[in-house]
């Protein structure tokens, strides 16, 4: 469409060449030709005016139809979510019809359906290790086939989870040194008062059995969450009964657990939450403390080319009427 503006140098050609044939069409006719060129004298540059506005207004709806976009910084108030699976081999026992993975990801696309626009989710997957699957946006469409294509994996590190999350959010968040859980017992750790300037519109939702035998520990991860006002509402995937999975030849017993869970919560002012209450999951928004954003998108000014371009061939046309009583 960018194309169509090389027609602006043959509309200034056919103009001027226009002018040409009108100054030798009025010399050939004497008297009458004298007439009308002082009566162009008379009107002087005024005479060129209506067309130039013309040609202005022809070029801004020629770039109009190229579809321009420019980058606006846009007030909003918005909250985010983190949706952080836990894709852990634990994750395939089937306590929970049809396994505790299926029964997440009920969860979750329940409660992506039920939020309001003003907060944005993301996803993040974590097994031994995390990574970030979908950073946050408002799309549901891409948030639900990104939940829908998870599936379990290997071990399971709740801290790895809380970091990754806490990194989409925040960004470089860097871990204390993490205790061995198998050797060294737990922490009291409590929480500590929120500083200035934290990220109190954001939350994560923590949906995992709870079962954690990879570093870093999830009670430092969740302390590093606490100090920037991230509160963490884990969501307990499985019974606590337990049931036995068979993983690479060997038979092992999972359950969830909720003691772990409860203590992350608690750590960052969260609550914790059963899979099984749906109706709980989708009031997690609702403890949101959305912040007034200015957030730079991208936007389509069509319009606004388009009305400018209008706008400028009125004025032209205008001009015309009132001095020469007719359009160019």
């Amino acid at each position: 469409m960018l194309l169509l503006l090389l027609l602006v140098p043959l509309f200034v050609w056919l103009y001027l060449r226009m002018q040409q044939r009108r100054r030798r069409f009025a010399a050939s006719f004497g008297t009458l030709g004298l007439v009308q060129e002082a009566a162009g004298r008379k009107l002087g540059s005024r005479h060129h005016i209506p067309p130039a506005f013309f040609l202005a207004g022809l070029t801004i709806l020629l770039l109009a139809m190229a579809r321009p976009q420019t980058v606006v910084s846009l007030p909003r108030v918005e909250g985010t979510v983190i949706l952080a699976f836990d894709v852990s081999g634990s994750m395939a026992a089937d306590d929970l019809k049809p396994t505790r993975m299926e029964a997440a990801k009920a969860a979750a696309l329940e409660f992506v359906q039920h939020q309001p626009t003003s907060v944005q989710i993301g996803i993040v997957a974590f097994s031994d290790g995390g990574f970030t699957v979908q950073p946050p946006t408002n799309d549901q469409d891409s948030i639900l086939a990104t939940i829908n294509r998870l599936t379990p994996q290997r071990g399971t590190s709740l801290g790895q989870g809380i970091l990754v999350s806490l990194n989409t959010i925040a960004g470089d968040v860097e871990p204390t040194p993490s205790l061995d859980n198998s050797q060294t017992p737990a922490p009291t750790i409590t929480p500590t008062p929120l500083p200035e300037g934290t990220y109190t519109s954001a939350v994560i939702v923590l949906l995992t059995d709870g079962e954690n035998n990879q570093a870093p520990d999830p009670l430092e991860a969740a302390q590093l969450a606490s100090d920037r006002g991230v509160r963490i509402y884990p969501v307990g995937i499985g019974s606590t009964t337990g049931t036995l999975l068979k993983v690479e030849g060997f038979t092992v017993h999972t359950r969830l657990d909720e003691a772990m869970l409860q203590q992350v919560a608690r750590l960052t002012d969260g609550a914790y939450y059963n899979a099984e209450n749906e109706e709980e999951l989708r009031a997690i928004y609702q403890n949101l403390d959305p912040q007034f954003v200015i957030k730079e998108e991208k936007m389509e000014v069509t319009s606004i080319f388009a009305g400018a371009g209008i706008l400028v061939l009125l004025i032209g046309g205008t001009f015309s009427l009132l001095w020469f009583s007719r359009v160019p």
